[in-house]
């Protein structure tokens, strides 16, 4: 098997990407196709490079003789940050925007990066004339020296994408229906599948140290402003941090005067008449109230992680430094992911305590990439920082709760029991109390989940709340006592310097500061339309994706309103993107088969709080990509339960299909009759979990793939368009 997929893999690299090599092998690589005819819109600048002066007329033309389906773009000697070139060239680009016509018949628009040379080859069809459109504003100097027909491609093979089709050859394989994965049960004293998880742990650990080790090496650039225009700053996390190092609430940054004492300065049409009067600092998506900035994103992650950098970097930086929302993503999306391993294996040891390894791990891939890790981490923004704190704060909280009950019979100081209900470990419950609180301070709306503890511990609380003396165990007034204890005081810990915070703030402590936010619209009296709601409920679960036929295929779909709303570019709804995580909705009807565990009300109440935190982003954010992670974790928790039940009970009907068959195959024509079921039933189980790998790696595929989607914030051909047009050029025998 290992050499056959070897085989495979080899094979896909070498014939079927490498496909521009196999076609051009009889290129005639004709010299004189190098002299091109430039159109009057082009001029050639003293350095080789081209400069565009008329977009209408911006072509170079040269000659075909048919023998090669590509031609090549040639550069000119001078880079994209050449200080050589002369001071007509002004600033010249490396991503260019670009069409080709074939014997005059009109190509595909397309973007190719100078610097990526395999993204410079362009398909064709031409037998005699290629004419190359440079589709760039008037003024543009892009270095292209000529346009070269009649060319050769060169053999590639590329390590990355070799990679990639190992890992996903690996996939198939561990997953297919036929994997001894299906018939290993997940066993926790097993030291393979210790060594397995923890190599696992330990390669998210690597990888997250390389990419923080990379962003405090060579950080981006935090704050963007035009002339004109707001100034985008991206260091809200460690202006706070700044500010509490020096003992202050608000944000140390200028406030412009004019922006005091305008009349209101939340109407984005004052702020466009002050911008347009030369008005500035204006600050993008802050909080500005009574003349000072504020930042309404959460405290505590700046406390936990930028405060202690700031003032630990003061040991090599004078006045401390700033660290940067892109190196502590990572950090928190790693223990996060860790923690979600750990919970969905707890999760499935109550719901199936025998099931396969194969199910397990696609569990928790379904309830990785349903949490939005994918997008979070490549984001990596300070918007990123409050969904991932949150999502570790309640990850930790939820687990700390379910292991805090035991039956162990020996009760120490630090473990309560009430009447028939298992003990449990009061610090325990106290610290996922106390985690839970916590998102108060970093992703408020999050503190839902606290309502979680009802189900988890609904036994105790049953019995705290009993009157029969037998089952209380213990007089009321003390019951309340320590239930307060362990859970209302841990909160109370977090809520009142919260609450005070915002009380020096803004004037109340439950003024978090989002209605002072200067964004797109008065957020001070804004609310969404009743009329917008059940359009963005649809759109967040089921828009549906949307292709087109160029690299990469995929784009963002169109949400419309019937009002006004915020709105950011999506391609697919959580359902379309990770169809098993749809089976949340079964939760409610799985009573029967969750009761003896007594996960029905946890899984069920999941769902319930999933679809309410839906609602809530719709009524305070709007449509936004990064607030699916708000609800698609909690939604993926029943999700992955329901489906691993599906496939533990077909995989059990198969087993006992096979067991009867082989037990009465003496008797004729029943044990024909026996074998038939047996084996319609095995061909049920492997449609089934064909269907699964096949649901599976299309998850996978969308979260990574909807990142090379052009239009989406932060879309990956202006944040690094190397990259891009390196990934676009792997599939230059279908572009």
């Amino acid at each position: 098997m290992p050499i056959l997929a070897v085989l495979v893999i080899l094979i896909v690299e070498i014939c079927v990407f490498n496909l521009p090599f196999w076609s051009t092998l009889s290129a005639s690589t004709d010299t004189s196709s190098a002299t091109n005819t430039l159109g009057s819109g082009l001029s050639r600048t003293s350095s080789g490079a081209l400069k565009v002066t008329d977009p209408t007329t911006a072509w170079l033309e040269v000659t075909a003789d048919g023998s090669s389906p590509y031609a090549r773009i040639d550069p000119s000697g001078t880079s994209s940050r050449s200080t050589s070139a002369d001071k007509d060239d002004g600033d010249l680009v490396s991503t260019v925007h670009v069409r080709l016509d074939s014997d005059g018949a009109a190509g595909r628009a397309r973007s190719i990066d100078i610097t990526v040379p395999r993204s410079r080859y362009l398909k064709t069809t031409a037998t005699h004339t290629i004419k190359l459109w440079i589709q760039e504003p008037k003024g543009t100097v892009v270095p292209i020296s000529a346009i070269r027909a009649n060319v050769h491609v060169p053999f590639q093979v590329s390590p990355a994408r070799l990679a990639i089709i190992a890992v996903i050859m690996l996939l198939v394989a561990v997953w297919r229906p036929g994997s001894r994965w299906w018939s290993i049960e997940v066993d926790p004293r097993s030291r393979l599948q210790r060594g397995g998880l923890i190599g696992a742990c330990l390669l998210l650990v690597a990888v997250c140290l390389a990419a923080v080790v990379r962003q405090l090496l060579f950080p981006g650039l935090l704050s963007f402003h035009a002339p004109g225009g707001y100034v985008y700053d991206f260091n809200q996390y460690g202006h706070v941090a700044e500010s509490l190092a020096k003992g202050r609430a608000w944000l140390d940054l200028p406030v412009p005067d004019e922006l005091v004492s305008a009349s209101n300065p939340y109407d984005p049409q004052v702020r466009e008449r002050l911008l347009n009067e030369g008005v500035t600092p204006i600050y993008w998506d802050y909080a500005f109230h009574n003349g000072h900035w504020y930042s309404y994103f959460g405290v505590i992650p700046a406390v936990v992680l930028f405060l202690p950098y700031h003032l630990i970097s003061r040991l090599w930086i004078d006045g401390g430094g700033s660290l940067a929302s892109s190196a502590a993503v990572p950090i928190l999306l790693t223990v996060f992911l860790i923690l979600d391993i750990r919970l969905v294996l707890l999760l499935l040891r109550r719901i199936r305590p025998h099931a396969s390894v194969a199910a397990a791990t696609i569990s928790i891939t379904v309830s990785v990439i349903g949490s939005g890790a994918a997008y979070l981490w490549y984001q990596n923004d300070f918007y990123s920082v409050p969904l991932a704190f949150s999502l570790v704060l309640s990850t930790a909280g939820l687990l700390l709760w379910f292991t805090a009950a035991t039956d162990s019979g020996s009760m120490g100081r630090l473990t309560a029991r009430w009447g028939d209900a298992p003990a449990v470990s009061l610090p325990r419950v106290a610290a996922g109390s106390l985690l839970m609180a916590a998102n108060l301070g970093s992703r408020p709306s999050f503190v839902l989940f606290a309502l979680l503890a009802i189900p988890i511990f609904h036994r105790q609380l049953s019995c705290i709340a009993s009157h029969d003396p037998e089952r209380a165990a213990r007089p009321l007034p003390r019951r309340l006592l320590t239930l307060a204890a362990v859970s209302a005081l841990p909160a109370l810990l977090v809520a009142i310097p919260l609450g005070w915070y915002n009380l020096v703030r803004f004037g109340s402590p439950i003024d978090f500061g989002v209605n002072y936010q200067l964004t797109v619209v008065d957020m001070t009296s804004y609310s969404t339309p009743l009329a917008n709601i059940l359009p963005m409920l649809g759109y967040y679960l089921f828009l549906p994706f949307h292709t087109i036929d160029t690299f990469p295929w995929l784009a963002t779909s169109p949400t419309p309103l019937p009002y006004w709303g915020y709105t950011e570019p999506l391609t697919m709804g959580l359902f379309v993107a990770a169809p098993a995580i749809m089976l949340c909705l079964a939760a409610p009807a799985m009573r029967r088969r969750w009761r003896t565990n007594g996960m029905w009300p946890f899984l069920v109440a999941c769902t319930l709080l999933g679809l309410a935190m839906v609602l809530l982003d719709i009524l305070k954010g709007g449509l936004g990509w990064r607030y699916m992670s708000d609800f698609g974790w909690i939604l993926s928790l029943p999700a992955v339960c329901a489906l691993t039940g599906l496939l533990s009970d077909a995989g059990t009907r198969m087993d006992a299909g096979t067991s009867m068959g082989m037990g009465i195959s003496g008797e004729a024509g029943k044990g024909l009759t026996t074998m038939r079921q047996a084996r319609l039933r095995g061909m049920e189980v492997v449609l089934l979990r064909g269907a699964v790998l096949l649901l599976v790696l299309w998850t996978i595929g969308a979260a990574l793939w909807s990142m090379l989607v052009i239009g989406r914030d932060n879309s990956l051909i202006r944040s690094a368009p190397a990259v891009f047009h390196t990934l676009q050029s792997w599939f230059l025998p279908w572009l």
